[in-house]
């Protein structure tokens, strides 16, 4: 069967080509794509800070939704006409993190989409044990939505934040936004830092009391919000030096700090403010599979992440769309639409 593939070819560039799309193997099953999710390491591969892992001919995406086509030999508990997301993480099972039970930080971990060709395809062969079905009445649209969601769940969980407590998410971005909105929906009192005025509008919109840290100093005013306690938890999502000085001056005594952000260049961290107020830090690297669990109950419950997707492309302009979405400051999800049953 031919399909059609968008391609990263390097130099900001894609391709749409026709590929052979192989019956699914052992264990695998074959799925229909409906909707691909642009995120910030999509944007890194596009600009071609990765290129030394993804190379110049490579189907990226890994944040989708679809349907199951036909399932490979072996496979039980999913069959064709089933709505699903994948959880694009694959594990050797023998490291000391897979041994240990932390299978999504395994030492020879592969990312479905950049390791591997990804989601911006016609049909897609995944493992069976990367899929989770969706709940009836869930639209493909927005379990596109799923996966950076189940970041955000996985994040607010190694923070342990309780309902009470008071959270800075510093950075905006759909990552940032969507972890307010889970700090939100366990009951925190939830601050953004921000300098996007469009994004602080956004998040005034969702019940958040935004910040601009060009405009004040930050941890004074979290200082002052919280009656001179400081937040109890601190998520760092700017991935900038900036971010990581207001994270050690804005948090509480005791209070924990997660990271989230990728950073680029060691940043320097304020450790006197450590030993002075007992603070904790902790990483927090993609989602296990009952943060995708959780993530699904979430939206099913009516955590509304629609409101984050601002843009839509079909497969035939995915060139455009990564390139509308270059110094673009008003997008925050935009997502790719490659077929959906009616």
């Amino acid at each position: 069967m031919t399909i059609q593939a968008a391609f990263y070819t390097g130099h900001k560039t894609f391709t749409l080509e026709q590929k052979e799309a192989p019956a699914p193997g052992p264990g695998e099953v074959q799925l229909d794509v409906a909707y691909v999710g642009i995120c910030g390491t999509d944007m890194h591969v596009f600009h071609g800070n990765m290129d030394a892992r993804v190379g110049n001919h490579r189907v990226i995406g890994h944040e989708m939704s679809g349907t199951v086509a036909q399932v490979g030999e072996g496979v039980t508990g999913f069959a064709p006409g089933d709505r699903v997301v994948v959880r694009p993480l694959a594990h050797c099972g023998e490291c000391p993190a897979c041994q240990a039970g932390y299978t999504h930080i395994c030492h020879k971990l592969k990312f479905l989409g950049l390791d591997t060709d990804g989601a911006l395809q016609e049909k897609w062969n995944v493992p069976a044990h990367t899929l989770h079905k969706l709940p009836p009445g869930m639209s493909l649209e927005t379990a596109a939505m799923i996966e950076p969601l189940a970041v955000a769940v996985h994040d607010v969980r190694r923070a342990r934040l309780q309902a009470g407590e008071t959270a800075l998410v510093i950075g905006g971005g759909p990552i940032g936004m969507l972890i307010a909105l889970v700090a939100q929906h366990v009951g925190a009192n939830v601050i953004l830092s921000e300098i996007n005025p469009n994004r602080l509008k956004m998040a005034a919109e969702m019940g958040f009391t935004g910040l601009n840290p060009r405009e004040g100093d930050v941890a004074a005013q979290v200082t002052e919000i919280t009656g001179t306690k400081g937040a109890d938890v601190v998520f760092e999502v700017s991935g900038t030096q900036p971010g990581v000085d207001l994270m050690t001056a804005a948090a509480a005594t005791r209070g924990r700090i997660c990271m989230v952000a990728i950073h680029a260049q060691k940043a320097q961290v304020d450790l006197f403010r450590f030993f002075w107020r007992e603070l904790e830090m902790v990483g927090a690297r993609v989602y296990e599979a009952v943060d995708y669990d959780q993530a699904i109950l979430m939206i099913a419950d009516g955590l509304d992440v629609n409101r984050l997707i601002t843009d839509r492309h079909p497969l035939a302009a995915v060139q455009q769309a990564f390139e509308a979405l270059e110094g673009n400051a008003t997008a925050m999800k935009t997502l790719i639409r490659i077929g959906e049953p009616a």
